[in-house]
């Protein structure tokens, strides 16, 4: 952990002194740690105390403050690698489940685009509200991490679950944030995504509704623990990752062309994009006029199967497919792993509601070369995309 960049939030919970051995805790560890305190965090523990330990100025108002012109709150956010809030109070997993930014730390919430470990800290009844647990699984579904309160005394003065967690507690997953982190070191992946376009006429195209969700979390994921990434994307409206090589296209075949031309100088390739496997046979120079009364004939050739272009080279490379089924899920998903000579196939069934295709959410499971099964909950696309590179990381290493 020596020098990562960690904000540590702080809201207006009695367990705020907890956040100070915290802070202690990290800073030890080598940690550049940034305090950002909620509106009402200063009745429990001054920003001074946070400020001293810190070496660092701590951020705790939006306004009335020489940095508030700088907008202090968003340059923080922008250069640290990872959120805790530590404690966090019913009412900001409320602000944060439902973008409500009305202080420094709800703000600075809405503008980071790290990972993010949420520490509760609340009153036993407040634990168990159905509105507290629905804000906490809404924000799981988007990835956050939770470091669940203990049973303990409360400052109410009874016993039960809504203690914040130790201190040396939340560090240990903190420091498994940043070891898990540079566990890809050294490792170059190649990574495809996103649906491809086969044109018919100039304005028509052949193509699905894949939203590149899939490829870009995985692709993201792996640089983020310390992977060499090149991302080939056919046609989406998601930005690149960050510190990616990014390439794009648009057709099977132009995919498949950068496929080839990037294989060797990987050690693992994982083809997420859903290519499209078959093209018009004929491209027609113009505009195809609408019949009044005749329908339109259109022939179409298989494309180039890239997988079975790979598997022909033998290169060696860990390959993993993927494979969007709407029917005997398992067994096809096992047909297409054997037939194109993969070490890990990733299926899910894209006429289930909720999963696959455009959202942000999937239901997979994953086979691997010996055709052990392993069925995942419906997760975020984030996280499946880390259990993933998990199992990649277990092959490389045997």
């Amino acid at each position: 952990m020596k020098n990562a960049k960690i904000v540590l939030g702080v809201s207006a919970g009695i367990a705020a002194y907890k956040a100070v051995e915290l802070l202690r805790l990290l800073v030890k560890e080598g940690a550049d740690v940034r305090v950002v305190m909620s509106a009402n965090a200063g009745q429990f523990v001054t920003p001074l105390t946070f400020a001293a330990l810190s070496g660092n100025p701590v951020t705790h108002t939006l306004f009335d403050s020489e940095n508030s012109a700088n907008m202090e709150h968003i340059r923080v956010a922008e250069n640290a690698d990872l959120l805790v809030v530590a404690p966090a109070t019913a009412s900001m997993l409320g602000k944060m489940a439902h973008g409500l930014a009305d202080d420094a730390l709800s703000s600075l919430h809405l503008a980071f685009k790290g990972s993010v470990l949420v520490a509760p800290a609340m009153n036993d009844g407040m634990w168990a509200h159905p509105a507290v647990k629905e804000n906490i699984d809404l924000l799981k579904s988007r990835g956050v991490e939770f470091v669940d309160p203990e049973c303990g005394e409360l400052a109410c003065g009874v016993i039960g679950p809504g203690r914040l967690a130790e201190p040396s507690v939340i560090l240990d997953r903190v420091r498994g944030y940043f070891d898990q982190r540079n566990d890809l070191n050294g490792m170059r992946f190649l990574v495809t995504a996103g649906p491809t376009h086969e044109p018919i006429d100039p304005v028509r195209y052949l193509s699905n509704p894949s939203s590149g969700k899939m490829g870009y979390a995985i692709a993201e994921q792996a640089k983020a623990r310390g992977g060499e990434v090149v991302l080939i994307s056919g046609p989406t409206s998601l930005q690149p990752p960050a510190g990616i090589n990014f390439k794009s296209c648009k057709t099977a075949g132009e995919m498949n062309g950068l496929v080839q031309e990037h294989l060797e100088n990987c050690d693992v390739l994982i083809m997420s994009a859903a290519v499209g496997d078959f093209a018009a046979e004929k491209l027609e120079k113009e505009k195809i006029k609408k019949q009044a009364t005749e329908g339109l004939v259109l022939k179409l050739v298989a494309n180039k199967d890239i997988l079975l272009e790979v598997a022909r080279r033998n290169s060696g490379k860990l390959v993993v497919g993927f494979a969007a089924e709407t029917q005997n899920l398992v067994e096809s998903a096992l047909e297409k792993m054997r037939k194109k000579n993969l070490d890990l196939i990733v299926a899910n069934d894209i006429s289930a509601p909720g999963i696959g295709f455009q959202s942000d959410s999937n239901q997979v499971t994953i086979i691997d070369r010996e055709e052990n099964i392993e069925n995942l909950p419906l997760k975020p696309k984030r996280d499946i995309a880390d259990l993933l590179l998990d199992r990649i990381l277990s092959r490389l290493k045997r």
